[in-house]
């Protein structure tokens, strides 16, 4: 007889059946599905304990994702557009969780933009993931704020009104870092999750993700088909954590076309190695990506990869200076201090 298989651990000794969730209700070949199993593999992969996460998401088919990945996290759906807040008081109440706010186009990019603007300029410790489609999924496919302007689709006509672009949306507010992806490019929606959760800030992921009922046609740039002939990689992307630099000859294939790739560092010292292809595209360059973005949206283009990243903002975290133990944690004559606790303060104005 043989020896049992065991499955292969990570540095915390937990497999990647660890960090999975549900079974999944969304319709079969959905590409949300395909994000939240590359979800999984990034926790499973970086070695983040899934109890050290919090889960966020609003109302529509992409805020069910998060039952279907890191079961053994926190998690708390919000009203629709509403995630965002609920994602930053969870962030202030205890800073040393990692939050993940899974959201739609419609979630973020009508009800939502208000709350996603200001969350952006804020600059919370959030992985924002859009999981964007076109549609309102949920109910019987009626155009987002994200559709294509001229697409048709049965039974709900033409869509008259240009598309928000959500990456544009993010760099309008400042935001720190800005990715967009296809949710069927598994292996660059993984490097991407993986550098957005070690990112000190809010990182926003555009992911275009088809849904297969009503926005699958082959003339919507949502669709899986239009995704896979037009994505434009910006670059080959391949996320390095720190512990690993020393082995950085091993990514040599990189540099095929001569010129030296571009290692963009993150606030806690990990790298995104990038690879130009076309040009030297320099993800620092705010106005190198808005161009970039503005001429991929007149082209109706998909732009991917990590299109902007900053790393001379603090996040709000910081930036208020909050005491080394979480707010909730606090005992209650901290968070409350008595009347001579007062006194003290008014003498000293």
């Amino acid at each position: 007889m043989g020896t049992a298989r065991v499955a292969p651990t990570n540095a915390l000794g937990l497999t990647k059946a660890d960090y999975g969730g549900a079974k999944s209700t969304l319709c079969p070949g959905c590409g949300h599905n395909s994000i939240s199993n590359q979800i999984i593999a990034a926790a499973y992969e970086i070695g983040i304990n899934p109890h050290r996460v919090v889960k966020m998401s609003g109302i529509g088919c992409s805020s069910k994702s998060p039952a279907y990945f890191l079961s053994r996290s926190h998690g708390f759906n919000g009203l629709h557009g509403r995630m965002p807040s609920a994602a930053t008081g969870a962030a202030l109440a205890n800073h040393t969780l990692k939050v993940i706010g899974v959201s739609g186009d419609g979630d973020t990019g009508s009800i939502g933009l208000g709350q996603f603007k200001h969350t952006v300029r804020r600059n919370m410790p959030i992985v924002y993931i859009v999981e964007n489609n076109g549609v309102y999924g949920l109910t019987k496919g009626q155009f987002s704020a994200t559709a294509d302007l001229g697409q048709t689709l049965k039974r709900i006509g033409t869509n008259e009104l240009p598309p928000i672009d959500i990456c544009l949306e993010a760099l309008a507010a400042d935001a720190t870092f800005v990715a967009r992806s296809f949710s069927g490019s598994i292996k660059e929606v993984l490097a991407l999750l993986k550098a957005a959760l070690h990112h000190n800030g809010t990182a926003v992921l555009d992911i275009i993700s088809p849904c297969v009922t009503f926005n699958n046609s082959p003339d919507s740039t949502k669709s899986f088909a239009y995704g896979k002939e037009h994505a434009n990689p910006l670059h080959d992307i391949t996320f390095i954590p720190q512990a690993e630099e020393i082995i950085l000859e091993d990514y040599d294939e990189l540099d095929n076309d001569g010129s030296k790739p571009r290692e963009v560092q993150l606030h806690d010292g990990t790298w995104i190695r990038l690879r130009p292809l076309a040009k030297d595209y320099d993800p620092t360059n705010k106005l190198e990506a808005l161009r970039v973005l503005e001429e991929a949206h007149i082209n109706q283009q998909l732009i991917t990869g990590l299109i902007y990243i900053d790393q001379t903002r603090q996040s709000m975290i910081d930036s208020l200076q909050l005491v080394e133990t979480p707010l909730a944690l606090l005992p209650e004559h901290q968070l409350r201090p008595g009347p001579e606790a007062l006194k003290r303060i008014m003498a000293g104005l």
